[in-house]
């Protein structure tokens, strides 16, 4: 019999892999006790800028609208001491009121704090104030006998209207030193770059030269005529009462001019301009006024950061570099133009609050309704973006070296930019068809040097002015931008005058 011939082994069949997945668990849960810090906040001007912007802290906090109210109660309280037919309130003494102005210096955050807790009971944060101060004035006996006339006669957006005017004027005196930095740093580059020649662009497309130090100029005329405007925005304020009739105070004391009272509060005692015609509330027209005008600096600003942002781009300017500073996690050579992107960013925060609260705060249903009183909690954001930016686009313009020989490059590269003086010689002297004649030679083309002294030899023009169009170059064709540029300062003083 045959030899039997073992099997070859069953080979099982292949089973599919399958991956075991982990249940899915979020990595992201947040916690709900994190204490306030620079990596808490959940705004960037409160956390990661908040270095730039700490001078607004004593402006715009909820520390700062306190200690404001607190200064408008002390300082009423003192104005109805003054009046003489308010005899229930004498003329306070030395001492009394040195007890008062010492209260108001020492003001601290920990006072605010005290505020806030009171707050918690009454769940009214101007009548918190007031009872704040009653206790502190039930220390001084004299005091203690007119403590009932703190806030006497006053509805809360009395107190209100005016603290936002004090915290405004402060805001205002804190972020203008940074406008001014930025026009007369602007100016400066414009005088010290007056003669050095550049390319226009006009679409985008090569135009007739100017100087670096001429476009300087003009931006920072431009932002010295808003800035100006700034400081003319006059700062109003009430003290009128629940509706704006001075009901309550007639009421109590019918002989007294409380008109001519409210007026002389608001100008001599708090240095604000008084409005005559009121509701229950200021109208808040002058802060759309006064975030109007910080808006349009804010615009040219981000157009001078896109235009050195452009400049940039095509070798115009080079920047400096900074020891240690990344300019991108995977392209080891990248200088990116992040001070003026940032800016820009930044531009466009602070004018969408603006906008906003312009939009909003003069608008209120018949006498009063309460819309306006979170938005004006946000008076500061705005000013905020704004310091960011500002100081973001002075460290761009410390960073910039200007690239004169490339900009000579360009000029060079681009004869055809003298076709417009050309044609305005050939039109004085009456050639038949100047502009048609350059277009022919020009339009969408390129035309050296030599071609366009050729094009120049054959006109039938007075020598004198042939010789001055065969000596013109891109470099020398820039009208008085010179004379502009080194002007700047003349002119933006006359704008401050």
């Amino acid at each position: 019999s045959s030899a039997r011939v073992a099997a070859p082994p069953r080979r099982r069949s292949a089973q599919p892999r399958v991956a075991v997945v982990p249940a899915a668990k979020d990595d992201f849960a947040p916690e709900s006790d994190l204490e306030l810090s620079d990596l808490t906040a959940i705004s960037p001007v409160d956390g990661r800028y908040g270095s730039k912007v700490q001078i607004l802290r004593a402006c715009f906090s909820e520390y700062a609208l306190v200690r404001a109210r607190v200064i408008v109660e002390v300082r009423w309280l003192q104005r109805l001491a003054a009046i003489p037919e308010i005899t229930e309130v004498p003329p306070l003494s030395a001492d009394a009121n040195a007890f008062l102005e010492k209260f108001l210096d020492e003001f601290s955050p920990a006072d605010a704090a005290e505020v806030k807790k009171v707050e918690r009971t009454t769940n009214h944060d101007v009548k918190a104030v007031e009872y704040v101060i009653k206790d502190r004035l039930v220390q001084h006996p004299e005091l203690a006998g007119v403590m009932e006339f703190v806030h006497f006669a006053c509805t809360s957006e009395d107190i209100n209207n005016l603290s936002h005017a004090l915290m405004l004027r402060s805001g205002v005196a804190a972020v203008t030193p940074f406008m001014d930095e930025i026009v007369s740093t602007i100016a400066a580059m414009a005088q010290a770059e007056a003669e050095t020649p550049m390319m226009s662009r006009t679409h985008g497309q090569p135009a007739s030269p100017t100087t670096l130090g001429k476009e300087f100029a003009n931006v920072a005329y431009r932002l010295a005529r808003q800035r100006a405007q700034v400081g003319k925005v006059p700062l109003y304020g009430k003290m009128a009462g629940a509706v704006g009739n001075y009901n309550a105070h007639m009421s109590a004391y019918p002989d007294v001019d409380w008109q001519k009272q409210a007026q002389e509060f608001v100008e001599q005692d708090l240095g604000l301009t008084w409005m005559p015609y009121v509701t229950q509330i200021e109208p808040h027209d002058y802060i759309a006024e006064l975030f109007a005008s910080m808006s349009r600096f804010n615009t040219i600003v981000l157009d001078l950061d896109r235009d050195v942002w452009s400049y940039i781009s095509i070798g115009y300017f080079k920047q400096k570099t900074v020891a240690g500073e990344v300019g991108s996690s995977t392209m080891p050579h990248k200088v990116n133009p992040i001070d003026f992107e940032n800016s820009e960013g930044n531009v466009g925060m602070a004018n969408a609050v603006f906008e906003h609260l312009s939009a909003k705060l003069p608008v209120s249903r018949w006498q009063r309704d309460l819309t306006d009183s979170t938005v004006l909690r946000n008076l500061g954001a705005g000013f905020a973006y704004s310091l960011i930016a500002y100081q973001s686009t002075l460290k761009g313009l410390s960073k910039l070296e200007t690239n004169a020989v490339a900009m000579a490059e360009d000029l060079d590269r681009n004869w055809e930019v003298l076709a417009e003086p050309i044609q305005t010689v050939m039109r004085r002297h009456a050639v038949e068809k100047p502009y048609e004649k350059l277009k022919e030679l020009t339009r969408g083309r390129r035309v050296d040097r030599d071609g366009m002294r050729e094009f120049v030899s054959t006109l039938d023009i007075p020598e004198d002015s042939k010789a001055r169009l065969m000596e013109l170059t891109p470099a020398t064709y820039i009208g008085n931008a010179v004379a502009q540029a080194k002007d700047i300062l003349a002119q933006i003083e006359a704008i401050e005058k």
